[in-house]
């Protein structure tokens, strides 16, 4: 009797799997729909307070005694003011695309956002992975914002609420 060779077996095997893989396609997101945590500080957006981005003009790391949940993270902020203003209205500071890169989302997929590389696009904060990427978003407006909230559903970069 001949034995089934080892060379068939791991095709088989990969075949199986490629085929659970492409029944699962539709279902899986690139990214959960929520504020992802930063895993070194375990706070959105890498513990720095959105309104500060607003209010400062730069990026101002928050203070554990100014904690708010919101989004499926932690935010945490400079004072209570800050905290204040962002439970008043969370939309209105926290970052487009939770957080994703801007330009990588006009081009379809998903990247994770630099708080120290951002620009007000529509008085709305939006991150980028890199400083080109964003001088390539900011330099071609509105086409790529309209491609960014396309796109920000289908990859996970567009949080639920």
């Amino acid at each position: 009797m001949k034995s089934w060779p080892e060379k068939k077996t791991r095709m088989c095997l990969c075949a199986v799997l490629l085929l659970i893989l492409c029944s699962l396609a539709g279902k899986v997101v690139a990214r959960p729909q929520i504020f992802v945590p930063d895993p070194i500080t375990g706070y959105a957006i890498g513990g720095h307070d959105p309104v500060s981005f607003f209010v400062d003009g730069q990026p101002r790391k928050g203070k554990r005694e100014h904690e708010y949940t919101w989004g499926g993270a932690e935010w945490i902020f400079v004072n209570e003011g800050n905290m204040a203003a962002f439970a008043r209205d969370p939309q209105a500071y926290a970052p487009l695309f939770a957080g994703c890169g801007g330009y990588a989302l006009s081009e379809g997929f998903a990247t994770a956002g630099n708080p120290f590389i951002y620009a007000f696009v529509d008085r709305r904060l939006v991150f980028f992975h890199s400083v080109v990427n964003r001088f390539l978003f900011v330099v071609n407006g509105p086409n790529l914002m309209q491609a960014a909230r396309e796109n920000a559903e289908k990859v996970g970069c567009a949080p639920v609420l």
